[in-house]
This record gives structure tokens, C-alpha cells and sequence, in this order.
């Protein structure tokens, strides 16, 4: 594989690629929201599939859970073919490479922090292990010199075959084991339970209940469809209707009446005043 020739242009830098490939995604390099404001909806090494890009936001799914949310640019490093890794530093790379469900040989490849332009190979093993990747004149990589290559795709495909003086063979990239059917995921998810409550009856209220000053506990419900002021309300109004169908008793009749009076004497009362309004004003122009 060393010393090979490939029509492919070496890649410079890291670039962005369309999201939408398979092997390219995003990796939470911070939990969001932080645990110290509220439950986070994304965990530190989760990987999230990006759906559109918000300007300094990204519209994301989960690949571990199948949750869609927001999460801030900074909050997450951008990840090309799998294994390249764009703004993760070395400790972030080891946190990354030492969580439960990475085995030997997970690696990834990162921007090195102390030579800008050049690259860090990262592998774990008993510990995580650092190989700064060169980078020659024609653009041709290497961890040694006697093995370079036209570009990092070969270098990867080396080492995953033969160790040649790294720790280990590379095995996976970093977060690989995340990877699932989001169509499984998101049709195995259980839809929300709709409660619809019963449509108000008007015939199925009963009149004494409602004229009366004594709460129905029917009423006091929390189901009730009806609030204190509606109640009184209706009751003022049956108050002034005749309607004989129903039957109440003296005590009930006797409180319609007092009812009844005090809204003739309201109205009376509004009567009277608007005359002598009336009669002041038509004296205060002559």
C-alpha cells in the first residue's frame, strides 16, 4: 500500500463534505443542555446525523437514540469518512477513544495542536497513543519515513492491515459502534396517546343544581366543563326565564324571586338615574 499511486488529489486540509454520506457526521464533544441546567437531550460522544444547517445551529438526528433537536455548532466536531476528525484537540480525542464501547485499535485522525497544517494519528491500546502524520513537499503522508502515501485514505488502509511499529493494527474508527437503522429506530417509537373528552351535553344539566347556591360536586371536578362564573351565569338567566318543565321547590322559588327583584331594581335603579341625568342637562342650557 506504502509508495502507491492514486489519481484521487491529496486532501490539504479538512474540508466539508455533503452530510448526507454515510460515514459522515457529527460528534458531541459537550452534553446539551448542560447537566447543571437541565436533563441533556445529547451526551458527550453521541453521534448525530445532520439534517440542515441552522447557521451556528445544526438541525440533527441521533444515531444512537433516533432523538431530533437542535444543538449549537460549538457543542460538536465535524467528522469526514468515519475517521476524520475536524476541531477535536488531543484530550478530547482521548476522551472520545477511552469510552466504554471503544475496543482496541479505534482510532481517528485530527488536526495536530502544535503544527498547524499537519495531522495526529490517535489509537487506543493499553492507553491512547499519539503518531504525528508528516506531511512531505509533493503532499505525500507519513508516520515513517519509509512508508509514505498519496493521501490518508491509504495510510488508514495500510495500518489497518499491517501494525508496521504503531501499538496495534487500527481496528474501527472512533464511534463507529453508535451506528444504527434510525428507520427502525424511529417506527419502533410509540406514538403519543391522544385524550379526547367527552362532548358538553346541554339536556344532561340539571336546572335545580345550577339555581341553586349549593355547588353540584359534580361540578367541582377537574372534568368539569364548567367554571363558578359560567355557573352563575346560566343561573341568572334560567332565573328570569318561565319555563314550567321543571319543578322547583319553595325554598328554590323563593330564591328565583329575590333573584328577579334585584335585577328589576338594578334596572329601576339605572332607569331613574339616567332621567335625572336627562333633566339636569336639559336645565343647565336654558
Amino acid at each position: 500500500m506504502g509508495n502507491t499511486i492514486k489519481n484521487n488529489s491529496p486532501p490539504a486540509k479538512i474540508t466539508q463534505s455533503d452530510t448526507g454520506t454515510e460515514s459522515d457526521f457529527l460528534a458531541v464533544l459537550y452534553d446539551y443542555p448542560p447537566p447543571d441546567v437541565s436533563e441533556p437531550i445529547f451526551y458527550f460522544g453521541e453521534k448525530l446525523r445532520v439534517i440542515s444547517d441552522e447557521g451556528g445551529w445544526w438541525r440533527v438526528v441521533s444515531l444512537k437514540t433516533g432523538r431530533e433537536n437542535y444543538i449549537p455548532a460549538k457543542c460538536v466536531a465535524k467528522v469526514y469518512h468515519g475517521w476524520l476528525f475536524d476541531g477535536v484537540g488531543r484530550e478530547k480525542s482521548e476522551q472520545l477513544l477511552q469510552l466504554p464501547e471503544m475496543k482496541t485499535g479505534s482510532f481517528m485522525i485530527r488536526q495536530s495542536e502544535t503544527k498547524k497544517g499537519s495531522y495526529s494519528l490517535s489509537v487506543k491500546h493499553r492507553q491512547v497513543k499519539h503518531y504525528r502524520i508528516f506531511r512531505l513537499p509533493n503532499n505525500w503522508y507519513y508516520i515513517s519515513p519509509r512508508l509514505t502515501f498519496q493521501c490518508l485514505e491509504h495510510l488508514v488502509n495500510h495500518y489497518s492491515e499491517n501494525a508496521d511499529g504503531l501499538c496495534c493494527v487500527l481496528s474501527t474508527p472512533c464511534l463507529t459502534q453508535q451506528s444504527v437503522n434510525l428507520t427502525e429506530v424511529l417506527s419502533t417509537q410509540e406514538m403519543p396517546v391522544m385524550r379526547r373528552k367527552k362532548p358538553f351535553n346541554w339536556k344532561s344539566m340539571k336546572k335545580v343544581s345550577l339555581a341553586t347556591d349549593e355547588a353540584d360536586p359534580a361540578l367541582e371536578t377537574d372534568d368539569s366543563f364548567l367554571s363558578y362564573g359560567l355557573r352563575q351565569s346560566i343561573a341568572s338567566y334560567l332565573s328570569l326565564t318561565e319555563d314550567e318543565s321543571y319543578s322547583l321547590t319553595d325554598n328554590e322559588q323563593n330564591q328565583k324571586s329575590n333573584r328577579k327583584s334585584c335585577i328589576i331594581s338594578s334596572v329601576n335603579t339605572r332607569s331613574n338615574f339616567m332621567s335625572n341625568r336627562a333633566s339636569y342637562t336639559e336645565g343647565s342650557y336654558r
